[in-house]
């Protein structure tokens, strides 16, 4: 793998550089990921399931996590000012590291996150869009690729007859989609922690797979829920599909 990816970066004429990668920390998870782990100076894209506002909100949240556990300010460009801050805080991401832009549509947020990425000083590069055609997803993974950058792209339509298009190829190195499940009962009146769906739709160089996790604590961590960490990864936890 390793040599091909070498011969196409010779084809394309780029450079290959060393990737910085994040561990999820979950091996069920990273041993899916080719580089073991999410590609930091690469585009990643994440939209809710078919639950509208609710899978949307953790979307965002899964996208916050990630964030959180990046070094820096982190620019989160979008068209709706609607995001919650103490729900991304209670994620690990602080409101004091967290630089809004509210745009007046998708194609100012893609202006204003390919210019964070070009920035180079920030910890991760956040944008809420509907449409992402393959040249300005292409220009967001160059722009990622030059900075070191991680690029997440949250998919958020106003209308669910809209998301068609997170089926068209885009230059995206994974693509994530998030389901809210049933969170476990407590023995005591209360909420337990959020479990997710959360479905490897596409991964370049990879295989597609889904897990069900529970939601990002307090440091923006994943978890493998405690009645499915004794059974077998290869039946409970996650589910191969054919490579997207």
């Amino acid at each position: 793998m390793t040599r091909l990816r070498q011969q196409i970066d010779q084809i394309q004429g780029t450079v290959s550089r060393q990737r910085r990668v994040m561990a999820f920390g979950l091996s069920a998870i990273d041993e899916r990921l080719p580089a073991k782990g999410l590609e930091l100076g690469a585009l990643h894209e994440i939209a809710g399931g078919g639950n509208g506002a609710i899978d949307g909100a953790a979307a965002s949240l899964f996208v916050a996590g990630i964030a959180a556990r990046t070094t820096g300010k982190v620019l989160w460009c979008l068209t709706r000012a609607d995001l919650f801050a103490p729900a991304i805080a209670q994620v690990g991401l602080a409101a004091d590291r967290v630089i809004y832009v509210e745009a007046g549509d998708d194609k100012s947020v893609l202006a204003c996150a390919e210019e964070g990425l070009r920035h180079g000083g920030l910890g991760a590069v956040v944008g809420e869009i509907a449409r992402l055609s393959m040249t300005a997803s292409r220009r967001l993974q160059l722009a990622a690729e030059g900075s070191g950058t991680i690029a997440l792209a949250i998919r958020r339509w106003r209308r669910q007859t809209d998301a068609v298009d997170f089926g068209q190829p885009t230059a995206a190195v994974t693509r994530w989609r998030v389901s809210v499940l049933p969170s476990v009962p407590l023995p005591v009146p209360g909420v337990g922690r959020a479990r997710w769906l959360v479905e490897l739709i596409r991964c370049r160089a990879g295989e597609s797979a889904d897990f069900e996790l529970e939601a990002c604590d307090g440091t923006g961590r994943l978890a493998i829920p405690p009645d499915l960490g004794h059974r077998s990864p290869e039946k409970e936890i996650w589910r191969r599909f054919a490579s997207a």
